[in-house]
């Protein structure tokens, strides 16, 4: 897994209604809307810096080159999700057995209504492919979604704990992708199918 550093200061998108506060913020705040919304190629760094109301030279001092940038839109990416959906989730979950369900219901509400095309971290993968330093930046931050559910799996007694979050992580992964195919119900249907696999993965007497 590639590993990058949230610069210090840090703040969420305004998307997320989250205020924005210094220069860095600013442009990490553009730079997720843009590369959410459009995807990494299709924005130059020029439209992001005249976007964040930055000088040529403030950027460049923050960020040497846009793969610095987008490290950084993806190490915030992650971080949003544990500290903001997955705080959400256990908030609202009262075992993790709940919680491998609620996360479907709280991603749904934050990513609906055409959001998901904010799911950076397939979007960036899909575009840059697996190879490329960025898209195994993404496939390191996947990974840490699946384990985190491999953890809820144990602590909530499941069996073949490995090979339920891979086929969990299925489910969320295939649920954005239909989601962003215009399927309102995407979420909904996926959280049946994950009840279904917890049973199957249930310790028998």
């Amino acid at each position: 897994m590639t590993e990058v550093d949230v610069p210090r200061g840090i703040s969420f998108p305004a998307s997320l209604s989250v205020p924005r506060a210094g220069v860095v913020d600013r442009i990490l705040a553009t730079a997720y809307d843009l590369f959410s919304q459009r995807g990494i190629r299709d924005v130059g760094v020029n439209e992001l810096i005249e976007l964040s109301g930055v000088a040529k030279s403030t950027f460049y001092r923050h960020f040497p080159s846009k793969d610095d940038l987008v490290l950084a839109v993806l190490a915030l990416r992650d971080h949003i999700w544990f500290d903001e959906v997955m705080a959400e989730v256990q908030h609202r979950s009262r075992t993790s057995e709940e919680e491998l369900l609620v996360i479907f219901d709280v991603f749904a509400e934050r990513l609906g209504d055409g959001g998901y095309q904010s799911n950076m971290l397939i979007r960036v993968l899909m575009e840059m492919g697996p190879d490329h330093p960025l898209g195994k930046a993404c496939v390191g931050y996947l990974a840490r979604i699946r384990g985190h559910v491999q953890t809820l799996a144990e602590d909530a007694g499941l069996e073949r704990c490995g090979e339920f979050a891979r086929a969990w992580h299925l489910l969320l992964k295939g649920s954005i992708i239909s989601a962003m195919e215009g399927d309102p119900q995407a979420a909904e249907l996926a959280r049946l199918m994950a009840k279904s696999l917890i049973d199957r993965h249930s310790a028998q007497d």
